[in-house]
């Protein structure tokens, strides 16, 4: 499943430097996560950058895109294709 930055975010920065795969961009009020490219981290970390950083823990999975590890696998292999 993708993740979810609540409105509780503050805006630190800490999170946008974190995302292997540049899912989280400046929103018009709090950061955001592209889930079409959040992979969780998976194919990168053992653990969500994003999430370990986050210093009010608003980070939270996205309740609307559940996906295994497998398809997040996937998800990350094809991110990747364009990356080579």
């Amino acid at each position: 499943m993708a993740l979810l930055i609540t409105n509780k975010c503050i805006n630190c920065d800490m999170c946008l430097p974190e995302c292997p795969n540049d899912a989280i961009y400046e929103g018009t009020k709090v950061y955001e996560i592209d889930t079409d490219r959040c992979t969780e981290c998976v194919g990168f970390y053992e653990t969500q950058t994003c999430v370990d950083v986050c210093p009010i823990e608003c980070i939270i999975p996205h309740p609307e895109h559940v996906e295994s590890q497998a398809q997040l696998l996937e998800k990350f292999k094809g991110l990747n294709l364009f990356k080579q």
